[in-house]
């Protein structure tokens, strides 16, 4: 999987030479950037992309006005991911304040650290870095929420500034944190997933779904994994998926997943079902399952438009399922969301985060990225997430 250029190159990556503290507290001499403004949220997110979303110019930020415990970031890539697409619309659970600069995960390169952030000596400039989108960014529910991704610089607080993990790429690396963590979220915390097991994973083809394709073959799982394309699948079996199910109109579409999950599991189905499609392909994998299952509701990409647009809040197009499959063979339907339930407990977080960061770095997990598109073309790199032609991650290169 790697290769001992990229090893050479992430270890000189870490053993730059420090710089003075003198240098470290200067202000940076640093070239006015630019970033993308979504001024008003539209009704679908096709409608913010087209009409309300543009490229600035930005000033670098002024250490004057910061922290001491802030830190400066050059933004070199930054995810397009299906949350951001979401809140340009206000139809994501986190509701932004437009005008907003979107992008949940970034990585980039320290260029300046605030005195106390300074003396705790972990980052100095120079250092490639990611950020942990569930402290500062659009997502996060502090003043750090004004500084998103798609722009030249961000400021983030030093606690949420993590170094690049083991020989991840940047482009690997901003497509890290909110993945993985979902997918541990899910099967872990959540499923309960054991060794020998058997889960099936829908929208495999995904960011979040290749991570859950990952850990679960990481608990000791078998996987089961679906999806539209035969090229799309051949990655997603490429990253450890045991078997895959073509569910595409031209293979029996959702009609056929019962009698292809049945015949790989010996008429038994599934242990496990990590979900983050929602719609008809929900109802039809209740008739997957073994008695006793547990049903993991990650999201719901088939039916983008459940809330309202503009923010306006509500479920008008609420997803059912269907509750006498979930009666008659007891199964535990559970809710997964991630950064609410970090929110509501955050002790959770941090075995999920050690262990994602660890398993990055002793690379057993990497993040598939098929897509990278210039910051010029941010409108084109969202429009080919929202049409799913990505494969794992869509970076957005910044810089």
């Amino acid at each position: 999987m790697f290769y001992g250029e990229k090893r050479l190159s992430i270890e000189a990556r870490h053993s730059r030479e420090i710089p003075s503290t003198l240098d470290r507290m200067q202000a940076p001499n640093l070239p006015k950037g630019r970033k993308v403004v979504v001024s008003e949220l539209g009704e679908t997110p096709l409608e913010a992309i087209d009409r309300h979303l543009t490229i600035e110019e930005m000033d670098p930020p002024d250490p004057k006005d910061l922290s001491p415990r802030d830190v400066i970031v050059s933004v070199r890539r930054a995810q397009v991911g299906w949350v951001d697409l979401l809140m340009t619309s206000g139809q994501y659970q986190h509701l932004p304040k437009p005008p907003y600069v979107p992008g949940l995960e970034y990585a980039g390169v320290v260029v300046w650290v605030g005195e106390e952030a300074e003396k705790e000596g972990r980052l100095v400039p120079g250092e490639e870095v990611l950020v942990d989108g569930l402290l500062a960014g659009p997502r996060s529910l502090g003043s750090y929420q004004k500084w998103g991704g798609f722009a030249s610089y961000a400021v983030a607080p030093c606690e949420a500034v993590i170094r690049v993990p083991g020989m991840l790429s940047l482009d690997a690396a901003c497509n890290l944190l909110g993945n993985y963590e979902t997918a541990y979220h899910a099967l872990v915390a959540r499923g309960r997933v054991k060794a020998g097991e058997t889960v099936l994973v829908h929208g495999a083809s995904g960011a979040t779904g290749l991570a859950a394709v990952e850990i679960a073959k990481l608990l000791g799982a078998k996987v089961i994994a679906t999806g539209r394309s035969d090229e799309k699948l051949a990655k997603v079996k490429a990253r450890g998926a045991d078997h895959v199910v073509n569910i595409g109109e031209k293979e029996g579409g959702i009609a056929s997943l019962r009698e292809k999950v049945k015949g790989l599991t010996d008429g038994r189905g599934v242990d496990v079902v990590y979900d983050g499609v929602g719609g008809d392909i929900s109802v039809e994998s209740l008739r997957c399952v073994t008695f006793g299952a547990r049903f993991l509701l990650v999201g719901w990409a088939s039916t983008p438009f459940v809330a309202k647009g503009k923010g306006g809040r509500g479920a008008p197009n609420v997803n059912v399922l269907p509750t006498n499959l979930i009666l008659m063979k007891s199964v535990d339907v559970l809710g997964c969301p991630t950064a609410i339930a970090t929110a509501m407990d955050p002790s959770i977080r941090a075995p999920r985060l050690a262990q994602v960061l660890a398993w990055a770095e002793d690379g057993k997990i990497e993040p598939t990225v098929s897509h990278t598109f210039p910051l010029d073309d941010v409108k084109a790199a969202m429009h080919a997430k929202w049409n799913g032609e990505v494969t794992g991650g869509c970076v957005l290169v910044i810089g």
